[in-house]
């Protein structure tokens, strides 16, 4: 098998068996190395490039693939079969496919990164405000990647290299992985900084951000599901004064702002090679690709907004008259140095439909590629921390004051800092339309920023709303509520021993 090898020093992986019984290649023990705070730093700069590394290009958007927002180009899904069963739900959405075996194999390196800087750092002598901040980050990012695992995989190894004799590399059960989450980001938010210089490091308070999202994302099965403990993390973000929102959204992905008072955390990138994005090459339109490779809304249709994403209310879609998150979010006009661009034959026929814009960056326009967009990519942000505290109050009976929120702060900014009263929301909804409403306003606010698929999952609606908007799903319809949950990768289940078929996700078969 293929050895799974990731770019921090002193760490190779093979599988999720053995790869906590690798020795150092260098000329330091790794006891040696992990003795002295500064050659920990440099791994944990790793760390965060490892993890950035893996929300760009296709590892960003694979998982935003199959939802009621995003799917793939028509000749992305004739093209690639694996990853058109992504959206398709069909026999290639199976152990074998290598779309997300890929996506899978990329995270796992990082979380055994994390855990062996975890337990170094636990037993370093020196400096103890130091290193708690070092262990901080280290768990903030193991939290980070494995709550993105277990949302999408459910069960999974717990890698704690002080215990692997314990726990061994088997799928553990939710209230286990939770629990790790849990405590991890809280000892993240008790020892993280308040603010830092570097913006590659993350902070308290994108620690208590995340941790709300814990608490608010659990499933019931997890155990640890709590409205009140996630409010409380997301009030202290809010009350510490630090963040507000931009007062205009398309400020948001302009990247001459990038790092704004509305941010908690983003992926740093640049326009140049290794530390570009390539987002463009996999969002933009195939058709201006053909005209120029330096066009900065070119690109190859992987993943487009589906219909209900892209129209208005009045033609069965998502967005209101006046919402300036619509054009700051999608591309409608393809116009090109003053010409209408043409379809090309033989490809899907949607190359002109509208696309994703929040990852354009003109910086590119007439000078370079596309493939080098740069553009940072938001993780945490104030907008997301206001909406999740609303659905907290809303689910602890507190509607009026969520209402509140989301009028006064996310819809004012979004019609431009006066909303229509008409479209204002009412403080006397019931919390069930206050439910089925934030999910349309999550989509408007944060389309294509990488949460739907898990708010569908936890909303109860992933069959329904996919099946009902996204084209693919509902020319397969075969999608069932046991493809929440995606398959352990064939190949991890050949190498890992403590993970036999047996072990596999209901529904699928090898």
């Amino acid at each position: 098998m293929k050895k799974r090898i990731f770019l921090l020093p002193l760490v190779f992986l093979m599988s999720c068996q053995d790869f906590l019984n690798q020795e150092p290649q260098t000329a330091l023990t790794q006891e040696q190395v992990f003795s002295k705070l500064e050659n920990i730093d440099p791994l944990i700069t790793g760390l965060y490039t490892s993890w950035r590394n893996a929300r760009k290009d296709r590892g960003g958007f694979m998982f935003q693939l199959g939802g009621d927002e995003s799917q793939q180009g028509a000749f992305q899904v004739k093209s690639e079969p694996d990853q058109a069963g992504l959206d398709r739900y069909d026999g290639f959405l199976a152990p074998r496919n290598n779309a997300l075996t890929q996506q899978w194999d990329m995270r796992w390196p990082i979380v055994t990164a994390a855990a062996k800087a975890i337990l170094a750092l636990q037993t370093n002598k020196e400096d103890e405000n130091r290193r708690n901040q070092l262990l901080g980050e280290a768990s903030f990012i193991w939290a980070a990647v494995c709550f993105e695992l277990t949302q999408y995989w459910g069960d999974i190894p717990v890698i704690d290299a002080g215990k692997i004799a314990e726990l061994g590399t088997g799928r553990k059960p939710l209230p286990m992985v939770y629990d790790y989450l849990v405590r991890y980001l809280q000892f993240a938010a008790d020892h993280l900084p308040e603010s830092q210089t570097d913006k590659r490091r993350v902070t308290k308070y994108a620690a208590m951000a995340l941790l709300g999202k814990v608490y608010l994302y659990a499933p019931q099965a997890a155990g640890v599901r709590d409205y009140q403990k996630a409010a409380d993390q997301f009030q202290k973000v809010i009350q510490s004064g630090k963040y507000s929102l931009v007062p205009k959204y398309a400020d948001l992905f302009d990247p001459g702002k990038a790092n704004s008072t509305e941010s908690l955390y983003e992926f740093q990138f640049t326009n140049t090679y290794p530390d570009n994005n390539q987002t463009q090459w996999q969002m933009g339109s195939r058709a201006l690709a053909s005209v120029d490779g330096n066009c900065s809304f070119g690109g190859y249709d992987l993943m487009v907004p589906t219909a209900y994403a892209y129209s208005d209310v009045t033609k069965g879609g998502v967005w209101e008259t006046g919402d300036t998150r619509k054009d700051a979010s999608i591309r409608y006009d393809f116009t090109y140095k003053g010409e209408a661009p043409k379809l090309l034959s033989g490809f899907g026929g949607d190359e002109l439909d509208p696309h994703v814009k929040k990852f354009e960056d003109p910086r590119t326009q007439g000078t370079m590629s596309f493939w080098y967009s740069g553009k940072n990519i938001f993780y945490l942000r104030y907008a997301d921390v206001l909406l999740c505290y609303a659905e907290c109050l809303n689910e602890l009976n507190r509607t009026s004051e969520a209402v509140t929120i989301v009028n006064d702060q996310i819809r004012n900014r979004a019609f431009g800092g006066a909303i229509p009263a008409s479209l204002k929301w009412a403080s006397g909804i019931s919390q069930d339309d206050f439910r089925t409403k934030m999910l349309d306003e999550r989509m408007r606010e944060l389309a294509f920023e990488g949460w739907r698929r898990m708010d569908l999952i936890r909303s109860g609606k992933f069959v329904s709303l996919i099946k009902a908007r996204n084209n693919w799903a509902a020319q397969s319809n075969t999608i069932q509520e046991f493809h929440m949950r995606y398959p352990i990768p064939l190949t991890e289940i050949l190498q890992n021993e403590e993970i036999p078929p047996s072990a596999q996700n209901p529904g699928y078969q090898q």
